[in-house]
């Protein structure tokens, strides 16, 4: 039995915020995950896009939920 992709498993992890940003009109998405550095790169994108909201996003939910 396979274990889950580092991606995947990252993934999963968004799918648990992703609908409350999407509710805010934005989205987010993987760009990169360098493994061996443990430093996960994300892009927000529509409403998220210059609001200063998006730093508490990304402190509060996505380094939460990863």
């Amino acid at each position: 039995m396979s274990h889950p992709s580092l991606f995947d498993r990252v993934e999963s992890a968004l799918s648990k915020i992703r609908p409350r940003i999407q509710a805010h009109g934005g989205d987010i998405e993987v760009v990169s995950i360098d493994e061996p550095a443990k430093t996960l790169t994300v892009r927000l994108s529509g409403a998220c896009c210059g609001c200063p909201a998006s730093i508490l996003t990304l402190k509060i939910g996505v380094e939460r939920v990863v």
